[in-house]
Protein backbone atom coordinates (compact mmCIF):
# COMPACT_ATOMS: atom_id res chain seq x y z
CA UNK A 1 0.00 0.00 0.00
CA UNK A 2 1.06 3.80 -0.78
CA UNK A 3 2.73 5.52 2.45
CA UNK A 4 0.61 8.16 3.76
CA UNK A 5 1.18 11.77 2.76
CA UNK A 6 3.60 13.23 5.54
CA UNK A 7 5.42 16.18 5.03
CA UNK A 8 8.80 16.18 5.78
CA UNK A 9 11.52 18.76 6.55
CA UNK A 10 13.45 17.99 4.26
CA UNK A 11 11.75 15.22 2.37
CA UNK A 12 13.12 12.20 2.25
CA UNK A 13 15.53 11.52 -0.96
CA UNK A 14 14.78 8.92 -3.06
CA UNK A 15 17.53 6.90 -2.16
CA UNK A 16 16.31 6.93 1.50
CA UNK A 17 13.12 5.82 0.69
CA UNK A 18 15.10 2.83 -1.13
CA UNK A 19 16.99 1.80 1.86
CA UNK A 20 13.98 2.16 4.42
CA UNK A 21 12.29 -0.38 2.16
CA UNK A 22 15.31 -2.56 2.06
CA UNK A 23 15.23 -2.41 -1.30
CA UNK A 24 18.55 -1.59 -4.05
CA UNK A 25 18.32 0.22 -7.54
CA UNK A 26 21.27 -2.01 -9.27
CA UNK A 27 20.96 -3.17 -12.86
CA UNK A 28 19.59 -6.11 -13.93
CA UNK A 29 20.96 -7.96 -17.89
CA UNK A 30 20.72 -4.62 -19.99
CA UNK A 31 18.86 -5.92 -23.12
CA UNK A 32 17.94 -2.00 -24.60
CA UNK A 33 19.24 0.86 -26.02
CA UNK A 34 17.49 3.38 -26.20
CA UNK A 35 18.71 6.12 -28.38
CA UNK A 36 17.55 9.74 -28.32
CA UNK A 37 17.54 11.24 -31.94
CA UNK A 38 17.70 14.81 -30.56
CA UNK A 39 15.60 17.99 -29.48
CA UNK A 40 13.86 18.63 -32.49
CA UNK A 41 10.46 18.69 -32.33
CA UNK A 42 7.48 19.77 -34.04
CA UNK A 43 5.63 20.32 -30.65
CA UNK A 44 6.03 21.97 -27.45
CA UNK A 45 4.27 19.94 -24.98
CA UNK A 46 4.12 21.02 -21.70
CA UNK A 47 5.16 17.56 -20.32
CA UNK A 48 8.33 17.46 -21.86
CA UNK A 49 11.36 16.66 -19.47
CA UNK A 50 13.42 17.27 -22.52
CA UNK A 51 11.75 20.54 -23.57
CA UNK A 52 11.87 19.53 -26.89
CA UNK A 53 10.49 21.96 -29.65
CA UNK A 54 10.49 23.88 -32.68
CA UNK A 55 13.20 25.70 -32.67
CA UNK A 56 15.72 22.98 -30.65
CA UNK A 57 18.51 22.32 -33.26
CA UNK A 58 20.57 19.10 -31.38
CA UNK A 59 20.23 16.64 -34.03
CA UNK A 60 22.12 13.14 -34.01
CA UNK A 61 24.64 12.90 -37.47
CA UNK A 62 25.25 10.38 -39.51
CA UNK A 63 28.90 9.96 -37.60
CA UNK A 64 27.15 9.42 -34.51
CA UNK A 65 24.03 7.16 -36.26
CA UNK A 66 26.90 4.91 -37.14
CA UNK A 67 28.37 4.43 -33.82
CA UNK A 68 25.04 3.28 -32.54
CA UNK A 69 25.24 0.64 -34.79
CA UNK A 70 28.41 -0.73 -34.58
CA UNK A 71 27.32 -0.82 -31.01
CA UNK A 72 24.07 -2.93 -31.99
CA UNK A 73 26.18 -4.97 -34.20
CA UNK A 74 28.55 -6.31 -31.53
CA UNK A 75 26.31 -6.20 -27.90
CA UNK A 76 23.73 -8.69 -27.83
CA UNK A 77 20.74 -5.84 -27.36
CA UNK A 78 17.19 -7.34 -27.77
CA UNK A 79 15.06 -4.06 -28.18
CA UNK A 80 16.63 -0.76 -30.06
CA UNK A 81 14.35 2.08 -29.01
CA UNK A 82 14.40 5.39 -30.74
CA UNK A 83 12.93 8.43 -29.23
CA UNK A 84 13.81 12.27 -29.63
CA UNK A 85 12.15 14.98 -29.96
CA UNK A 86 10.13 13.60 -32.93
CA UNK A 87 12.78 10.91 -34.89
CA UNK A 88 10.42 11.63 -37.75
CA UNK A 89 12.25 15.51 -38.49
CA UNK A 90 15.62 14.01 -38.21
CA UNK A 91 17.03 14.10 -41.62
CA UNK A 92 18.91 10.62 -41.87
CA UNK A 93 16.40 8.50 -39.60
CA UNK A 94 15.64 5.91 -42.11
CA UNK A 95 19.74 5.57 -42.39
CA UNK A 96 19.10 4.64 -38.65
CA UNK A 97 16.81 2.30 -38.73
CA UNK A 98 17.61 0.78 -42.07
CA UNK A 99 21.31 0.06 -39.87
CA UNK A 100 19.97 -0.95 -36.92
CA UNK A 101 16.76 -3.51 -37.92
CA UNK A 102 18.58 -6.45 -38.58
CA UNK A 103 20.65 -6.22 -35.30
CA UNK A 104 17.91 -6.66 -33.00
CA UNK A 105 14.65 -8.68 -32.89
CA UNK A 106 12.70 -5.62 -31.59
CA UNK A 107 12.99 -1.65 -33.04
CA UNK A 108 10.94 0.75 -31.48
CA UNK A 109 10.43 4.38 -32.67
CA UNK A 110 8.76 6.79 -30.41
CA UNK A 111 6.03 9.32 -32.28
CA UNK A 112 4.16 12.42 -32.06
CA UNK A 113 2.11 11.14 -34.74
CA UNK A 114 1.78 14.73 -35.82
CA UNK A 115 5.32 14.50 -38.03
CA UNK A 116 4.05 11.22 -39.51
CA UNK A 117 3.46 11.28 -43.01
CA UNK A 118 3.02 7.72 -45.57
CA UNK A 119 6.06 7.66 -46.46
CA UNK A 120 7.27 6.87 -43.28
CA UNK A 121 4.06 4.73 -42.24
CA UNK A 122 5.09 2.24 -45.01
CA UNK A 123 8.96 2.64 -44.22
CA UNK A 124 8.27 1.59 -40.03
CA UNK A 125 5.30 -1.56 -41.78
CA UNK A 126 8.61 -2.84 -44.41
CA UNK A 127 11.20 -2.45 -41.32
CA UNK A 128 8.31 -4.07 -39.19
CA UNK A 129 8.97 -1.08 -36.25
CA UNK A 130 7.02 -1.06 -32.95
CA UNK A 131 5.41 2.62 -32.68
CA UNK A 132 4.67 4.14 -29.11
CA UNK A 133 2.75 7.45 -29.73
CA UNK A 134 2.02 10.06 -27.65
CA UNK A 135 -1.82 10.07 -27.41
CA UNK A 136 -2.33 11.64 -23.87
CA UNK A 137 -6.34 11.60 -23.48
CA UNK A 138 -10.21 10.98 -25.51
CA UNK A 139 -10.76 14.69 -26.05
CA UNK A 140 -9.63 17.51 -27.98
CA UNK A 141 -9.45 20.00 -25.08
CA UNK A 142 -7.15 18.00 -22.55
CA UNK A 143 -4.91 16.93 -25.80
CA UNK A 144 -4.56 20.98 -26.91
CA UNK A 145 -3.68 21.94 -23.07
CA UNK A 146 -1.03 19.86 -22.98
CA UNK A 147 0.24 19.31 -26.88
CA UNK A 148 -1.16 22.90 -28.52
CA UNK A 149 -3.81 23.52 -31.10
CA UNK A 150 -4.70 21.19 -33.43
CA UNK A 151 -2.79 18.02 -32.26
CA UNK A 152 -6.16 16.32 -31.77
CA UNK A 153 -6.93 16.11 -35.08
CA UNK A 154 -3.65 15.93 -36.45
CA UNK A 155 -3.32 12.45 -34.35
CA UNK A 156 -6.49 10.82 -34.95
CA UNK A 157 -5.49 11.33 -38.84
CA UNK A 158 -2.34 9.78 -38.20
CA UNK A 159 -3.72 7.05 -36.32
CA UNK A 160 -6.08 6.31 -39.45
CA UNK A 161 -3.00 6.34 -41.59
CA UNK A 162 -1.56 3.66 -39.08
CA UNK A 163 -4.75 1.32 -39.10
CA UNK A 164 -4.61 1.37 -43.07
CA UNK A 165 -1.00 0.36 -43.56
CA UNK A 166 -1.58 -1.99 -40.85
CA UNK A 167 -0.31 -0.92 -36.93
CA UNK A 168 -2.94 -2.23 -34.39
CA UNK A 169 -4.76 -3.78 -36.53
CA UNK A 170 -5.53 -7.51 -35.63
CA UNK A 171 -3.69 -10.30 -37.44
CA UNK A 172 -1.44 -8.05 -39.40
CA UNK A 173 1.79 -7.96 -36.90
CA UNK A 174 2.85 -4.65 -36.69
CA UNK A 175 2.56 -2.99 -33.19
CA UNK A 176 1.01 0.06 -32.23
CA UNK A 177 1.05 1.16 -28.69
CA UNK A 178 -0.49 4.44 -27.03
CA UNK A 179 1.15 6.73 -24.20
CA UNK A 180 -1.39 8.47 -21.88
CA UNK A 181 0.20 11.02 -19.42
CA UNK A 182 -1.91 13.52 -17.13
CA UNK A 183 -2.38 17.06 -18.42
CA UNK A 184 -1.81 18.22 -14.77
CA UNK A 185 -0.17 17.87 -11.60
CA UNK A 186 -1.71 14.77 -10.76
CA UNK A 187 -1.43 10.83 -11.08
CA UNK A 188 -2.53 8.91 -13.97
CA UNK A 189 -5.52 6.95 -14.03
CA UNK A 190 -5.48 2.59 -13.63
CA UNK A 191 -4.43 1.85 -16.59
CA UNK A 192 -6.49 -1.25 -17.19
CA UNK A 193 -8.96 0.65 -16.86
CA UNK A 194 -8.52 3.34 -19.32
CA UNK A 195 -7.34 0.92 -21.84
CA UNK A 196 -10.73 -0.40 -22.08
CA UNK A 197 -12.14 3.21 -22.02
CA UNK A 198 -9.92 4.23 -25.12
CA UNK A 199 -9.95 1.04 -27.11
CA UNK A 200 -13.68 1.63 -26.87
CA UNK A 201 -14.32 5.26 -28.09
CA UNK A 202 -11.85 5.21 -30.40
CA UNK A 203 -13.71 2.38 -32.37
CA UNK A 204 -16.49 3.99 -31.77
CA UNK A 205 -15.75 7.57 -32.60
CA UNK A 206 -13.47 7.30 -35.35
CA UNK A 207 -13.04 3.35 -36.39
CA UNK A 208 -9.70 3.37 -34.66
CA UNK A 209 -7.97 0.79 -33.22
CA UNK A 210 -4.55 -0.20 -31.58
CA UNK A 211 -2.69 -2.43 -29.34
CA UNK A 212 -1.78 -1.25 -25.94
CA UNK A 213 -2.43 1.75 -23.74
CA UNK A 214 0.41 2.94 -21.67
CA UNK A 215 -0.24 5.30 -18.39
CA UNK A 216 2.69 6.84 -17.20
CA UNK A 217 3.40 9.79 -14.39
CA UNK A 218 5.16 13.03 -15.67
CA UNK A 219 8.08 12.93 -14.11
CA UNK A 220 9.30 16.90 -13.16
CA UNK A 221 12.00 17.64 -15.43
CA UNK A 222 12.54 20.40 -18.36
CA UNK A 223 9.55 22.22 -19.22
CA UNK A 224 6.86 20.15 -16.79
CA UNK A 225 9.58 21.44 -13.84
CA UNK A 226 9.02 24.42 -14.87
CA UNK A 227 5.35 24.67 -15.01
CA UNK A 228 4.97 22.90 -11.41
CA UNK A 229 7.33 25.90 -10.52
CA UNK A 230 4.91 28.56 -11.90
CA UNK A 231 1.70 27.38 -11.05
CA UNK A 232 2.65 26.89 -7.46
CA UNK A 233 1.82 22.56 -7.93
CA UNK A 234 5.91 21.71 -7.08
CA UNK A 235 5.91 20.57 -3.81
CA UNK A 236 2.07 18.99 -4.07
CA UNK A 237 2.93 16.81 -7.25
CA UNK A 238 6.67 15.73 -5.53
CA UNK A 239 4.94 14.65 -2.09
CA UNK A 240 2.15 12.74 -4.65
CA UNK A 241 4.74 11.28 -5.84
CA UNK A 242 6.96 10.32 -3.13
CA UNK A 243 3.45 9.06 -0.89
CA UNK A 244 3.04 6.35 -3.98
CA UNK A 245 6.23 4.98 -3.94
CA UNK A 246 5.38 1.60 -4.67
CA UNK A 247 8.42 -0.80 -3.90
CA UNK A 248 7.73 -3.32 -6.18
CA UNK A 249 8.17 -1.39 -9.10
CA UNK A 250 11.68 -1.55 -8.67
CA UNK A 251 12.38 -4.66 -10.03
CA UNK A 252 10.69 -3.21 -13.41
CA UNK A 253 12.32 0.04 -13.65
CA UNK A 254 13.82 0.73 -17.50
CA UNK A 255 16.64 1.97 -15.58
CA UNK A 256 17.93 -1.42 -15.18
CA UNK A 257 17.94 -3.00 -18.24
CA UNK A 258 18.78 -0.08 -20.71
CA UNK A 259 20.98 2.77 -21.95
CA UNK A 260 20.24 5.79 -23.07
CA UNK A 261 22.09 7.37 -25.80
CA UNK A 262 21.54 10.58 -26.35
CA UNK A 263 22.04 12.83 -29.49
CA UNK A 264 25.64 13.33 -29.30
CA UNK A 265 26.80 9.64 -28.06
CA UNK A 266 26.96 10.44 -24.74
CA UNK A 267 25.63 7.53 -22.62
CA UNK A 268 23.24 7.42 -19.63
CA UNK A 269 21.45 4.93 -17.25
CA UNK A 270 17.72 6.67 -18.65
CA UNK A 271 16.14 9.18 -20.70
CA UNK A 272 15.23 10.78 -17.16
CA UNK A 273 18.87 11.42 -16.25
CA UNK A 274 19.90 12.26 -19.96
CA UNK A 275 17.73 15.07 -19.27
CA UNK A 276 19.20 15.95 -15.81
CA UNK A 277 22.79 15.24 -17.66
CA UNK A 278 23.37 12.78 -14.60
CA UNK A 279 25.69 10.52 -16.62
CA UNK A 280 26.27 6.76 -17.13
CA UNK A 281 26.59 5.19 -13.52
CA UNK A 282 28.79 2.19 -15.66
CA UNK A 283 31.99 4.62 -16.40
CA UNK A 284 31.90 4.37 -20.00
CA UNK A 285 30.92 7.69 -21.48
CA UNK A 286 30.09 7.54 -25.13
CA UNK A 287 28.85 5.03 -27.09
CA UNK A 288 31.85 4.68 -29.45
CA UNK A 289 33.77 3.30 -26.26
CA UNK A 290 31.28 0.70 -25.22
CA UNK A 291 32.65 -2.69 -25.34
CA UNK A 292 30.27 -4.90 -23.26
CA UNK A 293 27.39 -4.53 -21.35
CA UNK A 294 27.39 -3.18 -17.69
CA UNK A 295 27.72 -6.15 -15.54
CA UNK A 296 24.41 -7.07 -13.39
CA UNK A 297 24.67 -5.45 -10.16
CA UNK A 298 25.91 -2.15 -11.08
CA UNK A 299 24.91 0.60 -8.91
CA UNK A 300 22.30 2.96 -10.52
CA UNK A 301 22.82 7.03 -10.07
CA UNK A 302 19.54 8.30 -8.36
CA UNK A 303 17.63 11.35 -7.54
CA UNK A 304 14.16 12.88 -6.21
CA UNK A 305 12.73 12.65 -9.55
CA UNK A 306 13.27 9.04 -9.64
CA UNK A 307 9.71 8.92 -7.27
CA UNK A 308 7.69 8.96 -10.66
CA UNK A 309 8.76 6.10 -12.24
CA UNK A 310 8.10 4.04 -9.11
CA UNK A 311 4.26 5.24 -8.40
CA UNK A 312 1.92 3.20 -8.53
CA UNK A 313 2.55 0.42 -11.14
CA UNK A 314 5.80 2.47 -12.40
CA UNK A 315 7.31 3.86 -15.43
CA UNK A 316 9.12 0.44 -17.10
Amino acid sequence: MPDKIVKQDPPETFAQTLVRHGVELTRDRTVTLQVNTGRLCSLSCRHCHLEAGPGRGETMTRETMDSVIDAARRLPFASIDITGGAPELVPDLEYLLRGVAPLAPRVVVRTNLVSLDERLARLYRELRVVLVASFPALNAGQTSAQRGEGVWEKSIEALKLLNSVGYGVPGEGVELDLVSNPSGAFLPAAQAGSEKRFRAELSRRYGVSFDNLFCFANVPLGRFLAWLEKSGNLEGYREKLAAGFNPCAVAGLMCRSQLSVDWDGALYDCDFHLAAGIPFGGGVANIRELQELPAPGTPIPTAQYCFACTVGSGFT
